[in-house]
């Protein structure tokens, strides 16, 4: 065969068994044969698939395959990338079958992913011959769950099939663990040791079963008082057919669980289940055709420069993109070119998400410059949001991206931004390793290879991190060689190539989480609201309290810099003639350092990697007398961290929010009407709840100095310096 091209054959129409050992095959259908050449692209690759096929619709398939000498698992082809890559495996074969497999619709995505193994996803399954009774969906869900080493797609695949198995074997759980990142779940059976984990590897894209308990020990219950089947699951399963069927009774919704799953509902159960799912086929998507694009005019028009963009899609889908002038400015001025990339939950709505992209001042603090409302979290969303947020920036320059590389964002973020570098969120990249260490090693063991991990992402030269890789290698050869295969240049400053300046994780998900109200169920034009106010407050108490620095350097960045100079006093400092202008120096401590003050460099590379010149360069400065202050990057100092924060985000008159109090002066102070309040959660609750008897108390507001928080009596401003009126506009904004 020719290089790069294989011989395919394409399977269609036939079904696949699993033996007991995991091993498929594939019977029945019919087959085809086609060249598959390297440099197409995955849509020739459609184009040639559906002419061999007689011109089948071929947005209606998936493709898979199985890897050489492996039949257990099924590989999914869905971009170039996974085409390419079928080819280079397939080289050396004479054949390769690809199996073209019919799509079911999102419920049964997993119509093979979910196990490997091909699972029937319809209602109910055919009445045999001899008229025995047919089988409900449910059974076919005891094997949705086979053990170590399943894949999934993603850890929503994995939660799906976790709640049919235990449907199925009727058996209640809980989360331990439950993230983007790891699933942990355990039986709530008393004394029940079956627990299930599963995680993502960074090396690996695929969601996989890592840790199964072997059996139950609880006692099964009755299929009829199965609290899996909540309001929210029942929802989930009759949604779809609510949508073509708008008059579906709770009667009838009752009676086809029943039939198909087995599950004895009562009306009332039936009732809320619908309730649910006509929300959230109908509030949103009406809400993201009439008041979105409303909501996106008064952004414009309230903050002048923002950028705010509606895209509606007929399956009760939409994006909602929203960055701020203030934001925008204050990243282009004053943040150092860096964004963290995250998705956040919309609590309580947990059916929407949020793609956040922030930054990081001068003094290592978010700034979050846009974000994004959508349904899901998938690449297609992920794709859209950066081609808005890459139109929506007011300059162009290399931007570094840090995030957990999923869904697709590995490849999405250098086709959207092609001479950007992309990262590793070190949080994340520490919590994955976790996952590798050995379940024998004792507490003491395990810390001390975190650490040795820590040291390996922290480690600025090439040397380093060869010293720490093998200290891992000593106490497990599988573990270093895991931390090699995820690519060193994505997460370890000897290797990387992007500006990350001392930021390596971001905590935009916990900030964000802590304010949106989960004692209410908010629309999306309130939930952006409220994040805006947040944002408004936030810029205003940040310009404030830097309005008292006096040092050129931030507080956190000249607090670096201080210890870096402690550290430079007993360091001995040579000129060298090499570059005949005395700009180089060899500066010694336990080694030969070497500082060149002309490219801002040294060998120990903690200078490059830091962005504040290391004790050796600090040593040097001290030597020649120069300021060390005109050798740190302009992103740590005060004047910056001003520009950041420079400009306000105004308030958008004509929202209806929950009752809140602002302690922003820039917004007057009102009481907004109440919107429907959610289900009480269970325990104390951390607030007690507004009384809307109590009016919200006006800001105090000095007469003397205009500024807010205190009295004349006790202003400790002197009369000369009070602001003259003609500032105090600026100061309210």
């Amino acid at each position: 065969m020719g290089k790069g091209q294989i011989v395919a054959v394409l399977q269609l129409g036939g079904e696949f068994t699993t033996d007991a050992d995991g091993h498929m095959s594939y019977s029945g259908g019919e087959a085809h044969a086609m060249l598959v050449k390297s440099d197409w692209t995955f849509d020739a690759f459609k184009h040639e698939i559906s002419s061999t096929l007689n011109n089948l619709k071929i947005d209606q398939f998936l493709f898979k395959y199985f890897l050489p000498k492996n039949n257990k698992t099924l590989i999914s082809i869905s971009n170039d990338k996974d085409l390419l890559r079928m080819v280079e495996f397939h080289a050396e074969s004479e054949t390769t079958y690809i199996y073209v497999m019919k799509k079911v619709d999102n419920r049964a995505k997993g119509v093979v992913a979910d196990s490997g193994t091909p699972v029937e996803t319809t209602a109910v399954v055919p009445t045999t011959e001899d008229g025995s009774k047919r089988q409900k969906v449910c059974a076919t869900w005891k094997n949705v769950i086979t053990g170590v080493g399943q894949v999934f797609e993603g850890p929503k695949d994995f939660r799906d099939a976790l709640h049919k198995y235990a449907i199925a074997h009727r058996f209640h759980y809980r989360f331990v663990k439950n993230d983007s990142s790891r699933v942990t779940a355990e039986c709530t059976g008393e004394d029940c040791p079956w627990r299930i984990h599963a995680s993502k590897s960074p090396a690996k894209q695929d969601f996989m079963i890592k840790k199964i308990s072997e059996s139950h020990t609880c006692e099964s219950e009755t299929v009829k008082s199965h609290r899996l089947a909540s309001q929210r699951w029942v929802a989930s399963v009759i949604k779809e057919k609510l949508r073509d069927s708008p008059n579906y009774r709770p009667r009838d919704i009752a009676n086809d669980l029943q039939q198909e799953y087995g599950l004895c509902l009562n009306y009332s159960q039936a009732w809320r289940g619908r309730s649910i799912a006509q929300k959230q086929l109908y509030s949103s998507h009406d809400e993201a055709c009439n008041q979105l694009p409303w909501f996106c005019e008064r952004i414009k028009e309230t903050n002048p420069g923002s950028v705010a963009t509606v895209v509606t899609m007929e399956d009760s889908k939409f994006c909602f993109f929203v960055a701020f002038h203030a934001s925008l400015h204050g990243f282009e001025h004053g943040c150092r070119p860096l964004i963290f990339l995250d998705a956040v939950s919309a609590k309580p709505n947990k059916q929407w998400k949020l793609l956040a992209a922030t930054s990081v001042d001068g003094e290592g603090d978010v700034f979050p410059v846009a974000f994004t409302v959508v349904d899901e979290e998938s690449r297609e969303n992920w794709h859209w949001f950066l081609e808005q947020l890459k139109s929506s920036l007011l300059a162009s320059r290399d931007i570094t991206f840090i995030s957990n590389g999923e869904n697709g964002l590995w490849d999405e973020v250098p086709l959207v931004f092609p001479e950007s570098h992309h990262g590793y969120c070190v949080d994340f990249l520490i919590e994955e390793f976790k996952m590798q260490l050995e379940d024998a090693w004792i507490e003491e063991v395990r810390d001390a290879m975190v650490e040795l991990c820590k040291k390996a992402i922290y480690s600025c030269t090439a040397d380093e991190f060869n010293q720490h890789i093998e200290e891992i290698r000593s106490e497990s050869d599988k573990l270093a060689e895991w931390l090699l295969e995820i690519k060193p240049e994505r997460w370890s400053d000897a290797f990387f190539k992007g500006s990350r300046h001392g930021q390596y994780s971001s905590n935009i998900y916990n900030t964000i989480a802590d304010w949106i109200p989960t004692r209410y169920e908010l629309s999306v034009v309130q939930l952006v609201d409220t994040i805006r106010c947040k944002l408004m407050e936030l810029m205003y108490t940040r310009r404030e309290s830097s309005n008292e620095w006096t040092e050129v350097l931030t507080p956190a960045a000249n607090q670096k810099l201080q210890e870096e100079v402690s550290k430079s006093h007993t360091l001995n400092v040579t000129p060298t003639e090499s570059d005949g202008q005395g700009s180089v120096f060899k500066v010694c401590d336990d080694s030969v350092n070497v500082v060149n003050i002309d490219t801002c460099d040294c060998t120990c590379r903690k200078w490059h990697v830091s962005g504040l010149p290391c004790m050796h360069a600090v040593a040097v400065f001290e030597r020649t007398g120069q300021y060390a202050y005109d050798y740190c990057l302009k992103y740590f100092t005060t004047e910056c961290y001003r520009l950041t924060y420079s400009i306000s985000i105004n308030p958008i008159p004509d929202v209806i929010l929950p009752p809140v109090t602002l302690t922003n002066p820039s917004q007057s102070p009102a009481t907004y009407p109440c919107p429907i309040r959610t289900r009480r959660r269970v325990g104390r609750p951390k607030e007690k709840p507004a009384d809307p008897r109590i009016t919200i108390k006006r800001a105090v507001r000095c007469s003397r100095c205009k500024g807010y928080g205190h009295n004349k009596a006790t202003c400790k401003i002197p009369i000369t310096e009070a602001l003259p009126l003609a500032e105090l506009s600026d100061v309210q904004n």
